[in-house]
């Protein structure tokens, strides 16, 4: 009796592109652990500025903290899904990446400048963005290719 096996080479199991295949489970989950570490990140950021007697207040409201940490995870969403893409239409896509997010950071700075608010908390709420960036901007850059 023979034992006859049969190989299939993984081009055919992965459409041909086992690097797309290996490397979406690991952007997601660098994604998820980003975004939890920028969540918590920019919520202690939160904490430690009303500590200080810093309001962190639109229009004379304050923030809730849950805020922070939603549209961190919100904000990340979109920054895999923005990798993903990239990752399989652009010609560098680690660099169109770095530089688009960098881009859209900066963009997301302009209504924190706009908002009537006091000068504490529009530089609070601009550090959000940019502590945000400093995190899941190089954890998914990493990984994308």
């Amino acid at each position: 009796m023979t034992n006859a096996t049969t190989t299939i080479p993984t081009s055919i199991l992965t459409n041909g592109d086992s690097t797309q295949t290996a490397q979406r489970p690991a952007l997601w989950r660098a994604g998820a652990a980003a975004g939890a570490v920028a969540a918590a990140a920019t919520t202690a950021v939160v904490v430690a500025a009303r500590a200080a007697d810093i309001p962190v207040a639109v229009g004379g409201e304050e923030i809730p903290l849950a805020g922070f940490a939603q549209l961190t995870v919100f904000a990340t969403i979109i920054g895999v899904v923005l990798a993903k893409v990239l990752s399989r239409r652009a010609g560098r896509p680690r660099h169109t990446f770095t530089v688009t997010t960098m881009a859209l950071t900066a963009v997301s700075l302009v209504p924190d400048v706009l908002v009537d608010a006091t000068a504490g908390s529009k530089a609070i709420l601009m550090l959000t963005h940019i502590v945000a960036a400093a995190i899941v901007i190089p954890a998914l850059a990493k990984r994308v290719s």
